[in-house]
């Protein structure tokens, strides 16, 4: 595994999820700073950073762990979305681009899990 994580496609997609949710929460209630918009955004930026963290260790059980990680972390995203669509937050382009994204990012995170089961 000496591949950067710059090159993994599932952090470069990942990081378009982050923006994609950053410019979703942008329309959000200002009273929810510190509540859902607080929150999603930090699940997504979490997803990208644990599949660069997994990246970074040194075995593919490692790996697999911040994989997992970051898995539950972009189920976190759906959940939340779900939530803001449910409220009538945002704007539904942006809640399904951040949507269609995240789905994306799990079926590629659960490829990479099981291309490095033993």
């Amino acid at each position: 595994m000496n591949q950067s994580f710059r090159d993994l496609l599932v952090w470069q997609r990942a990081i378009q999820l982050t923006v994609a949710v950053y410019r979703m929460t942008r329309e959000f209630l200002r009273e929810e700073l510190y509540g859902l918009t607080s929150q999603v955004r930090r699940s997504a930026v979490s997803v990208a950073s644990n599949i660069a963290e997994g990246q970074g260790r040194l075995t593919a059980g490692e790996f697999r762990q911040f994989l997992g990680i970051a898995r539950g972390s972009n189920f976190e995203v759906q959940t939340q979305v779900e939530i803001a669509r449910a409220l009538e937050m945002g704007n539904p382009k942006l809640l399904d681009e951040a949507d269609g994204l995240s789905h994306q990012v799990g079926k590629m995170i659960y490829a990479l899990i099981e291309s490095t089961r033993d």
